[in-house]
């Protein structure tokens, strides 16, 4: 693929790069350079239960990302009133890998009015009808908004790849297509974290096992999924190619080693807490106007009572 080329953004770097010392830094897939306009990634390198944000204690793990969730929710009320940036966050992984466990965990108590969520399905026969990024360019978070993808655009590298319905020329024209609207959208203020969680075959075997088991879960399960299981290997090969295709100076990709539900949240919420703190987030100044205003307490549209005269 040819080398891309490099954005100049509207926020800061250290927004969406891992920095030198940072536990984040081993997991970010470097983006493609002069010197190697091609990265290739081996997922087997970067173990699925390794735990590189964890204090070592669950229970001060989990405590740890409550404190985050929190924190979350008034950075997100500064980041909708500053409305200098959108954040597009992207949960991409095979099943069982935790997306909708990372929607509940990290973003629960942010508020609905500013924070969305889109589930990801195959696409409908309008959808179809158009370029396979239509309807992913309609959901795009607006102005001061996190959008936050369940699953994404990356399933149109992901099972058509794996199940042979497009050619290699045609993924390598799909990897351009979606970099190059990526640096659209970073381009035009979105910052983009993409997050690919990372979890090994022997705990997606125990997940799945968990909803066939577990009667409240079997609306999560799906026979289908049994047969994807079996194309494991070339899924865990499209997504090394992907990853080394599509991580960009303007939006780099992350794995996340997932095979710990907590360590998975921790992780997510710590890269984007730090996000949006390099952001250099503020409320807009404030009204001259409101200088020593000060509100009638009276009843509106009521007169105040007078004072009889003895």
């Amino acid at each position: 693929m040819p080398r891309p080329k490099i954005a100049p953004l509207p926020f800061p770097p250290a927004a969406i790069r891992a920095g030198q010392r940072s536990a984040w830094r081993g997991w970010q897939i470097e983006p493609p350079d002069a010197a190697s306009p091609a990265r290739k990634v081996s997922l087997k390198q970067l173990k699925p239960d390794a735990k590189p944000f964890s204090s070592g204690d669950k229970a001060a793990d989990q405590a740890t990302v409550q404190t985050i969730a929190a924190e979350l929710d008034g950075l997100q009320d500064m980041f909708y009133a500053d409305a200098r940036f959108k954040l597009l966050v992207v949960l991409q992984g095979t099943d069982t890998s935790g997306k909708d466990g990372t929607v509940r965990g990290v973003f629960a108590r942010t508020s609905p009015l500013g924070v969305h969520t889109v589930g990801w399905k195959a696409p409908t026969e309008a959808e179809r009808d158009h370029d396979y990024l239509w309807r992913i360019h309609q959901k795009m978070p607006g102005a001061g908004e996190i959008m936050v993808f369940n699953r994404s655009h990356y399933e149109d590298v992901l099972v058509p790849v794996v199940n042979g319905w497009i050619t290699p020329q045609q993924t390598r024209q799909r990897y351009q297509h979606i970099n190059d609207f990526e640096r659209l959208l970073a381009e035009t203020g979105t910052v983009i974290l993409k997050f690919m969680l990372h979890i090994g075959l022997e705990e997606q075997g125990k997940r799945l096992q968990e909803r066939i088991d577990d009667p409240g879960k079997h609306w999560k399960f799906s026979l289908g999924d049994l047969e994807v299981r079996k194309q494991w290997a070339d899924y865990q090969r499209a997504y090394e190619a992907l990853l080394g295709a599509t991580s960009t100076p303007w939006a780099p990709w992350t794995v996340v080693p997932a095979d710990s539900k907590t360590h998975r949240n921790l992780m997510i919420a710590t890269i984007v807490r730090d996000t949006l703190k390099a952001l250099g987030l503020r409320y807009p100044p404030e009204d001259p106007a409101l200088a020593g205003l000060r509100i009638d307490q009276a009843t509106p549209g009521k007169r105040p009572r007078q004072r009889e005269t003895p």
